[in-house]
């Protein structure tokens, strides 16, 4: 049963990167505001780790918040993105809140220092048209792409 539940995940993993990687989409680029946040009780609420669409943050994963403005722009949850100047692809989870505009908050999961490290930076973002539909494809899309634990 352990194993039969293993290889179904894995071929999961495997089917969504094909589904991915093969997907005919336009690429789109944008200079945003980026951030970092993370899952603490004072910068979100008292249940830090479930994010605006309701997935759960995880610290070591490759997360971001996105303003509203950059919803309507085609970043809606699901979204894999990349972030000029860090490695790897990030997913979008969680929105921002309304105030801000073209913005990207990055995901650094309980270490507060990291994340005031990052500070506010302008960085050109790059993505596709294509979404991933649920919380459960997106936390395999993480996995499958090895794309955990990224130092900044």
């Amino acid at each position: 049963m352990r194993t039969r539940r293993l290889l179904l995940t894995v071929l999961l993993g495997i089917f969504l990167c094909a589904t991915v990687s093969t997907a005919e989409s336009t690429e789109h680029s944008m200079v945003v505001t980026a951030t970092a946040f993370n899952s603490v009780p004072s910068q979100t609420d008292s249940n830090p780790s479930i994010a605006a669409w309701g997935d759960r943050l995880k610290p070591g994963m490759k997360a971001v918040a996105v303003s509203r403005d950059l919803i309507k722009k085609g970043l809606t949850r699901g979204t894999t993105l990349r972030i000029e100047g860090l490695e790897g692809e990030y997913v979008v989870l969680d929105k921002t809140a309304s105030r801000h505009k073209k913005r990207v908050d990055i995901y650094m999961g309980t270490d507060v220092q990291k994340a005031r490290r990052f500070g506010v930076r302008r960085l050109r973002i790059f993505w596709g048209d294509h979404a991933l539909s649920t919380s459960e494809q997106a936390e395999q899309y993480i996995d499958s792409r090895c794309v955990l634990k990224e130092r900044i």
